[in-house]
C-alpha cells in the first residue's frame, strides 16, 4: 500500500519547496508525476524547474513536450502516469483518489492554507482507506518535521 505525506507549506512557497522534493526524488532513481490544478499553473511550474538553479536543473516534461515514457519528472493535470513513475506530488489543490493512487509507492501531497480543508478530507478518505498517513509541517527554520 501507498505512503502518503502531507507537506503543510507554512513558511515556505510550492516554487521554494517543490524543486527540492523532486531533486531528492530524482536523485533516488524514482520517477515523478507532478499533478497541477491548472494549465497556466503547470506552464509556470514547467518553466521554473529549467531556471530555479544556475548550476543545475531538473530534467522534466509534460504533454507539450512529448516523449512522456522518457521524462524522469512528468508535469500534468491529469490522472496519468505515462512515465511509469513510483513518486506521485499532488500540488495547487489537485487531488487523487485512492483507486489512483495504488499505483504509486509514495504520494506527496503539498498544500498551503488555501488548500488546508482539501487536503483535511483527503487525510481522512486515504486513512478510511487503509493508507500510511503522515503530516509535516514546518519549523521556524523551514525544517520539516513531522506532526502527530
Amino acid at each position: 500500500m501507498s505512503r502518503i505525506d502531507f507537506y503543510h507549506l507554512q513558511k515556505q512557497t510550492l516554487d521554494e519547496v517543490l524543486p527540492k522534493l523532486l531533486m531528492k526524488s530524482y536523485s533516488s532513481g524514482k520517477k515523478a508525476v507532478v499533478k497541477i490544478g491548472t494549465e497556466e499553473r503547470l506552464e509556470q511550474i514547467n518553466s521554473y524547474l529549467w531556471t530555479f538553479q544556475d548550476e543545475s536543473f531538473l530534467p522534466h516534461g509534460s504533454k507539450k513536450d512529448g516523449f512522456a515514457e522518457q521524462q524522469p519528472i512528468w508535469l500534468t493535470t491529469q490522472d496519468d502516469n505515462p512515465n511509469a513513475a513510483e513518486f506521485l506530488f499532488l500540488t495547487e489543490g489537485a487531488t487523487a483518489t485512492p483507486d489512483k493512487t495504488t499505483e504509486y509507492e509514495r504520494i506527496f501531497n503539498i498544500f498551503d492554507g488555501n488548500a488546508e480543508s482539501k487536503a483535511r478530507e483527503l487525510w481522512k478518505e486515504y486513512k478510511n482507506a487503509g493508507f500510511e498517513v503522515f503530516y509535516w509541517q514546518q519549523d521556524d527554520n523551514g525544517k520539516w518535521q513531522q506532526k502527530a
